[in-house]
């Protein structure tokens, strides 16, 4: 139990650092050109620590777990890269497909932000474990 205890945490810290950085240093202006009034001027931090807390949750079953269990890094990264790809793809293609004013460029912006931010994390969940050795 341990283990996966140590993955969620390295998980959640780096998947939020990480998407911190995006949000605020990196992607911000984007949105907000993008996006217009879709955007909101302080975004609901309840709502979205909801988000990372069970978001990390699913990259450590579905692909920190199966790494650890049998595979290898590079398991972790795919896995995490699949996960990143599809859960980013379910919102920014339902939202490309139902809003009116959503961007084409922000859909395949953030669907290629959350494979590269999710595969990330996975892999550094696992090392985690392995480096320790749990």
């Amino acid at each position: 139990m341990l283990r996966y205890a140590v993955a969620y945490i390295v998980t959640v810290v780096v998947f939020l650092g990480l998407d911190f950085v995006w949000l605020t240093r990196v992607a911000l202006g984007m949105y907000r050109r993008e996006l217009g009034d879709l955007i909101l001027e302080q975004p609901n931090l309840l709502i979205a620590g909801v988000f990372y807390l069970l978001f990390c949750a699913g990259v450590v079953v579905l692909a920190i777990h199966p790494a650890l269990n049998g595979g290898s890094w590079v398991n972790a990264l795919l896995l995490g890269a699949v996960l990143g790809l599809v859960a980013y793809g379910t919102y920014d293609i339902t939202n490309l497909s139902t809003l009116r004013g959503w961007s084409l460029t922000v859909s395949l912006t953030d669907l290629a932000w959350g494979t590269v931010v999710t595969a990330v994390s996975a892999t550094a969940g696992y090392f985690a474990v392995t480096l320790l050795r749990l």
